[in-house]
């Protein structure tokens, strides 16, 4: 059965993850999604879309995971709950607060759990869990919206860059077509997904590859901001679209005096000392869960300007783009060379390393902001490796770690949609304040556990420092990390942000 006079059955979408999950072919990937996206009606098209993404329209609904892993009702027999009347259930869970809602939602759930099989019931309470785990993720179902509404994948990838929604963008290619995708334009308060860099071996390899028209720029140690003002009205995102407005006074009031009545600027923040150093990541990341203005503050330093007084500039070349960041935001912009001969990109490598950052950015001053894509128009450079995995679990220590969740499994993004793949465990470069955190932390991400290892969703991500990757068959992705050894947590990034398995073999020698 695949649709009831209501419209789609929930379980047909269950079915078509189990598809999407049991293949690695990016093309029976795609295919599938594409066949159950060509079905949906309308009102359908935006809660499929971001099931299969393993979101929920809602956001959160007020359900944890102890009422999840507590909550039980005899599974249906036959598939009978369909899309619009979960989705329907759902936003009553969101709306559902105060006093009595824990046991109202607790009602809910289980109204709806009776309605659902047993599968059905496994993938909802993935969903809720925040532990989906299967193939459809934003570069598979962003090309099956394409296929689906028969409309250029271009043009899907940039409505879905400018709107930042992925089932916003499906209603608009599926039901509008071309025109209702070319209003998703750039709006000035809403924010556009970040363009990413590639990782490169080195900067001659780096300018080799991208020529003489590039803007070699300091690789700051900081978080990723984007900055929006409209007159008096800025918002601040962070590099995953969330708000962060009311915990940045400081940037707030350095937008407001920019020399433009709007525009929309790409950066990062930093934390200083009073020498003008760097402070450590983590600060400068504490203040962004801050509930009041501290004596820290924040400094914004802006590479790129995507809008300025009216005009969008995305389509614009970089260099274009660095002339409007001169008229917008010239005291604030990045250290940067444009065009240097090797010495000169050398020397402020150099410079960037002395002043406590990174490395550098060696960008291609043609390029278009191509936001949400990790392409080779970007490429960073870094004296060592890192990687950024994702924690796919933890091992109880020994010794002296007794008591403490110790040596981590780590997992790169699987570029097709698929669970994080392993490549490597590491227990060094934990202080004993990082082993007291995950052993607080990381049972709040718990997905299952045994004797000697808590298993986690795959949300948290870590920065890695390793000497290079080794052809290993005892992990499915064929590498394992030579010497890795935990830098950093970045709350500033998801499992979406990860480095791929690419990019891992890619540290292999010879790059194979």
């Amino acid at each position: 059965m695949t649709r009831s006079g209501a419209g789609v059955l929930f379980a047909d979408v269950v079915a078509t993850s189990a598809t999407v999950a049991g293949t690695r072919s990016r093309t029976a990937k795609r295919g599938a999604l594409e066949e159950l996206l060509r079905r949906l009606r309308p009102d359908e098209i935006a809660p499929v879309v971001a099931w299969l993404s393993g979101e929920l329209l809602q956001g959160r609904v007020g359900i944890g995971w102890r009422t999840l892993a507590a909550a039980e009702a005899p599974p249906s027999e036959s598939p009978q709950i369909t899309v619009a009347e979960l989705d329907s259930a759902l936003t009553t869970l969101a709306n559902t607060t105060g006093s009595g809602s824990v046991a109202a939602r607790r009602d809910v759930l289980g109204g709806v759990l009776a309605q659902c099989t047993a599968p059905e019931q496994r993938f909802l309470v993935a969903i809720l869990g925040g532990e989906l785990r299967q193939g459809a993720l934003e570069g598979v179902m962003t090309d099956a919206i394409a296929a689906a509404s028969e409309r250029p994948v271009e043009h899907v990838r940039r409505a879905f860059m400018l709107s930042g929604r992925l089932p916003e963008t499906a209603v608009a290619a599926l039901t509008g077509g071309s025109d209702a995708l070319a209003q998703l334009s750039l709006v000035v308060g809403r924010p556009v997904r970040p363009m990413l860099a590639s990782p490169a071996e080195s900067l001659p390899a780096a300018l080799g590859e991208l020529g003489e028209r590039v803007s070699v720029e300091y690789k700051l140690d900081g978080a990723r901001i984007q900055v929006h003002r409209d007159g008096d009205d800025v918002a601040v995102f962070t590099r995953t679209l969330r708000d962060i407005t009311a915990q940045v006074p400081d940037l707030v009031r350095v937008a407001r005096e920019l020399p433009c009545r709007s525009v929309v600027l790409d950066g990062e923040t930093l934390a200083l000392t009073d020498a003008g150093r760097p402070r450590p990541f983590q600060e400068t990341m504490s203040r962004f869960g801050a509930t009041s203005t501290r004596e820290l503050l924040l400094h914004p330093y802006f590479f790129d300007c995507l809008h300025l007084d009216g005009d969008v500039l995305v389509d614009a070349p970089l260099g274009d783009r660095l002339g409007a960041l001169s008229v917008a935001a010239d005291a604030h912009r990045i250290p940067g060379v444009i065009a240097p001969a090797s010495d000169l990109a050398e020397a402020h490598l150099g410079d960037a390393i002395a002043h406590g950052h990174e490395g550098v950015m060696v960008k291609a001053l043609g390029s278009p902001y191509a936001a949400g894509r990790r392409g080779r128009a970007w490429q960073k450079i870094k004296p060592v490796h890192t990687l950024d995995l994702v924690v796919l679990g933890a091992e109880w220590g020994y010794g002296r770690r007794t008591g403490w969740l110790s040596n981590l499994h780590l997992g790169a993004r699987d570029p097709d949609g698929g669970a994080p793949i392993m490549v490597g465990k590491t227990f060094k470069g934990l202080t004993d304040a990082l082993l007291r955190w995950q052993t607080d932390e990381f049972p709040r991400h718990e997905s299952g556990r045994d004797e000697h290892t808590v298993y986690l969703r795959p949300e948290i991500v870590v920065e890695i420092e390793l000497d290079g990757v080794q052809v290993s068959s005892r992990y499915p992705g064929g590498v394992a990390l030579r010497f890795a050894r935990v830098l950093r947590y970045r709350p500033d990034k998801t499992a979406v942000d990860a480095d791929t398995i690419d990019a891992v073999r890619a540290l292999l020698p010879g790059g194979s």
